[in-house]
Formats: C-alpha cells, sequence, structure tokens
C-alpha cells in the first residue's frame, strides 16, 4: 500500500515527458538522416546538405540532446532539480526548432498543421516545467524507500 507522504507525479509532467520522449526518438532518426542523406549524396555526385564534418556534428549533437532527454525521462522520478533544468534546456531545442518549421511552412506557403500543433505542445510542455508545477514536482526529494532486516 503506498505511503501517504509520497506524491504522485502530476498529469501534465507526464505528458512534458512522453513529449520529451517522442523528441528523444525524433532526434536519434534525424541525427542519422542527415548522415545518410549527405551519403546518398555523395555517392550519386551531387551536392552535398552540407560539409560532411559538418553533418556528423549536427548528427552527434542530435544524439547527444536524444541521450539528454532519455536520461530526463528515466530519472524523473528522483525528482532532482538538474532534471529540471536538462529538460527547460531540451525543451527549449524542441520548441526552437518547431517554431521555426511552423514560421517556415507558413513563408513557403504551405502551412503544416501538425507542425504548429507539435510547436504549441512544446511551448506547452516548457511552460508546465519551467513553471509552478515543474518546480514544486523537482524541488523536493523523493522518500527514502525503507530496508526491512528480518
Amino acid at each position: 500500500m503506498p505511503d501517504s507522504t509520497t506524491t504522485r507525479m502530476p498529469k501534465s509532467l507526464v505528458f512534458v515527458l512522453v513529449l520529451a520522449g517522442a523528441h528523444a526518438l525524433g532526434n536519434v532518426f534525424g541525427g542519422w538522416a542527415v548522415i545518410d542523406e549527405n551519403q546518398s549524396k555523395l555517392d550519386h555526385g551531387q551536392d552535398l546538405l552540407m560539409p560532411m564534418a559538418m553533418a556528423w556534428f549536427l548528427a552527434l549533437f542530435c544524439w547527444g540532446l536524444a541521450a539528454l532527454q532519455v536520461a530526463c525521462v528515466v530519472l524523473a522520478r528522483g525528482r532532482r532539480l538538474w532534471v529540471r533544468v536538462v529538460l527547460i534546456v531540451c525543451l527549449s531545442f524542441a520548441a526552437l526548432g518547431m517554431v521555426f518549421a511552423s514560421v517556415g511552412s507558413l513563408v513557403a506557403g504551405a502551412p503544416s498543421p501538425p507542425a504548429f500543433l507539435v510547436a504549441f505542445a512544446d511551448l506547452a510542455a516548457l511552460w508546465t516545467v519551467s513553471g509552478e508545477t515543474g518546480r514544486r514536482y523537482f524541488s523536493v526529494r523523493a522518500p527514502a524507500t525503507e530496508v526491512t532486516t528480518t
């Protein structure tokens, strides 16, 4: 039976963690796609998207960001303050990227409703983590588990 002192994670933070996990998966595939597309263009004698060193740097950055997001999702139950800070940074990158994608689709003349929805979800998640809900949840340490000996 759960102890009355344990606090459940707010559902809004569960949404944030699911969104962070989805972005982590997108970052892994995005980093791989940049390298793959650059290599394909190189194999076919076409102009590269970017220099190969820059493509590898971008891919490694995406994979590092994905690793940070996965670590935050896994360690969020520990209620550590650094998890909140890393989530804010990662969600800021994701929100900024999706806002640029939304504005870019508008400028190109082909508005993308999914980009708008994901950008809105990212901004709401960033608001949640950096706001009162995130501060209240991550500022309190999880209760220690009792060890009983027999």
